[in-house]
């Protein structure tokens, strides 16, 4: 199965310095809420994209129901029309005698 450009690792899965708990200054006991701050707008930003992606994919499970019924419909379509033409042409060979169309004619080397 090929792989998209969306599903390679890439920017979006590397761990910020939040993520990692590093920081370039010790902690201090004031930190607490820009911590929390930071936390709370992380959480919102990802529930913000689960969001989006549950809006995106139920968009397409919805494309795909419409293009499986739609494929449907024309297969249906298609084999009546094959079961008319194999009729007609059934029949229309059995009143023709396909020998006496051909033309011969004889070649010498």
């Amino acid at each position: 199965m090929v792989r998209g450009v969306s599903e390679l690792s890439g920017l979006h899965e590397i761990k910020s310095m939040t993520s990692s708990k590093k920081r370039s200054i010790p902690r201090v006991q004031s930190s607490a809420y820009l911590d929390l701050y930071m936390l709370k707008k992380e959480k919102d930003r990802i529930e913000k994209e689960v969001y989006i992606l549950e809006k995106r994919k139920n968009s397409m499970q919805k494309r795909l129901a419409g293009i499986d019924a739609e494929m449907k419909k024309l297969e249906q379509k298609e084999a009546g029309e094959r079961q008319m033409n194999d009729g007609e042409t059934n029949a229309a060979a059995s009143r023709k005698n396909p020998a006496k169309n051909w033309k011969t004619m004889t070649i010498k080397y």
